[in-house]
């Protein structure tokens, strides 16, 4: 059985196509504290323009978590652009807005500015309004639009001995939680059953991903669960992460990567955060349960964005005094609901 993709094939812009034909040297970034699916997005994007005759750096802001260290080519990932390259185009997978991107846009603010983008993304609160912007919202995660972007670009999917198929897979099982999220679709599944038939070990990424844990993320867990909060009704569900959380467990922030969808199990919550101390800063993620709040609306009050399902922010504020805004924010929205 081959599975057909050229019902969506369609989606992917013209424009995207030729200025990837087109480019001999491209910088190929993620966003800050990276994911599955930015990490694979990107590996993916450096492939297809290796396959097409050129050559690509891939770039995060940050180093790679040690969870990812089975994605093939990972050690690629470099946290700043070769100053002595002659880039010609800069593709930026994943990112809801530019500032994702994180401080390695700001040290290379010339090179950003002045190089022609791509952006391919999935995020419903991105902006991006350039002709070859690529936001896609209907994606469940960009790994999905870029599978589809290397049919058009005629790169097999089984390339590098099935490497490829395998960072996009990756990138969609993290982003649907191995299909359990109401953003996988039909295209979703179809395009994963292609990405099986080309190599992609879905039980082994799954595994890694969601049903593998060492030690010190099992103790950060419980802590952070321990710390449980809710509403007088239930339907606003909450728990704190501390920096010194980390430290008495041994935990790195990558680890904290999963709280927030076990947190989001509690039958009765509309909406689920957690809050993460991020030096003066706290970062906020969002949960909430279909047809229900938009988890965007939400973050959105807070300069952040991301799926109507599952959100992020940052607040310019220490955990203590974050929480009262963002909760009082919370419960007004869920007090709006009809059920």
């Amino acid at each position: 059985m081959t599975v057909d993709l050229t019902p969506y094939l369609d989606a992917v812009p013209q424009v995207v196509i030729d200025r990837l034909r087109g480019a001999r040297r491209v910088l190929a970034v993620g966003h800050e504290n990276p994911d599955a699916d930015t990490l694979g997005a990107t590996l993916a994007v450096v492939r297809l323009v290796e396959a097409n005759g050129g050559t690509a750096d891939a770039v995060c802001t940050d180093p790679i978590p040690p969870l990812y260290d089975f994605m093939a080519g990972i050690e690629r990932f470099r946290t700043d652009p070769d100053l002595e390259a002659s880039y010609d185009l800069v593709v930026i997978s994943d990112c809801g807005s530019l500032e994702r991107i994180g401080d390695v846009a700001t040290r290379h603010a010339d090179l950003f500015a002045r190089l022609p983008r791509v952006i391919i993304d999935h995020h419903a609160s991105n902006d991006g309004d350039r002709e070859a912007d690529w936001i896609d919202p209907g994606a469940a995660a960009t790994c999905e639009m870029v599978t589809l972007l290397a049919v058009r670009l005629g790169v097999p999917l089984d390339a590098d001995d099935g490497a490829l198929a395998a960072a996009l897979m990756a990138g969609i099982v993290m982003d649907t939680a191995t299909f359990a999220h109401s953003n996988a679709t039909p295209r979703t599944l179809i395009v994963s059953a292609a990405l099986v038939e080309a190599g992609a070990p879905l039980s082994d990424i799954s595994r890694r991903l969601y049903r593998s844990k060492p030690d010190v993320q099992l103790r950060l867990f419980g802590m952070v669960l321990d710390r449980l909060e809710s509403s007088d009704d239930g339907r606003v569900v909450w728990s704190s992460m501390t920096e010194a959380d980390l430290a008495a467990t041994g935990a790195d922030r990558a680890h904290s990567e999963g709280i927030i969808d076990l947190l989001s199990q509690a039958d009765a919550a509309e909406v689920t955060i957690l809050f993460k101390e991020a030096g003066p800063s706290t970062r906020v993620s969002v949960r909430t349960k279909p047809g229900g709040v938009d988890a965007t609306v939400l973050t959105g009050t807070f300069g952040g964005g991301g799926h109507a399902r599952a959100a992020g922010a940052t607040v310019d504020a220490p955990l203590a005094e974050a929480r009262a805004p963002v909760l009082a924010e919370a419960m007004r929205l869920v007090a709006k609901l009809a059920r």
